[in-house]
């Protein structure tokens, strides 16, 4: 492969990871903030997703602003409450999990203890059972990853379409990213 074609892949590679690394945590950061563990140091997509469903992991610790709205008024739409009750819901779990200091580089919550913890706390905040708010999550992440891989798709055939990349590199990047070697996917 010529120079110029890994200098291309390394940056489309990178450019897509980044891509895709702040769709998952956007995710995260309507929900919670990395919280540490006993046995670990979140997935977002710790918190599914949520709405942090799909994905909640990273946002830096910050309330989600307009996506973190509309992902609590996804959830609040899949348990029939009130919006302004799990946005509250939501924003006294994250202070309640704000960690002390912020994991180590290269580790990661654990990320069914982090789902969990949100399920039960939203469950007993909210009044409902807690299987059912873990079944919201887990098909709010689940949409939110079929999102983020359309996207990625329909980047990639441009891409190709485009000239930058060939097909064999394309399908290179989304296996990359489907195995979450690159850009939080494949969670």
């Amino acid at each position: 492969m010529s120079r110029t074609k890994r200098m291309t892949l390394a940056i489309s590679a990178g450019a897509l990871a980044l891509g895709a690394g702040l769709g998952v945590t956007g995710m995260a950061s309507a929900a919670t903030t990395p919280t540490p563990s006993p046995s670990s140091s979140a997935s977002t997509e710790a918190t599914p997703g949520a709405t942090g469903g799909g994905g909640m992991r990273g946002g830096h610790g910050h309330g989600g602003g307009e996506r973190g709205a509309a992902q609590a008024a996804e959830l609040a739409a899949k348990l029939g409450v009130d919006e302004a009750k799990v946005t509250e819901a939501l924003k006294a779990f994250r202070e309640a999990n704000k960690p002390a200091t912020p994991p180590a580089e290269g580790t990661k919550p654990d990320r069914a203890t982090m789902d969990a913890a949100l399920a039960k706390s939203l469950a007993a905040s909210l009044g409902i059972d807690e299987s059912k708010v873990t079944t919201a999550l887990e098909e709010l992440r689940t949409a939110a990853q079929a999102d983020r891989a359309a996207v990625l798709k329909t980047r990639l055939d441009k891409a190709v379409t485009d000239g930058t990349l060939t097909q064999a590199e394309a399908d290179a990047v989304a296996k990359a990213v489907a195995a979450g070697v690159i850009g939080g996917g494949g969670h």
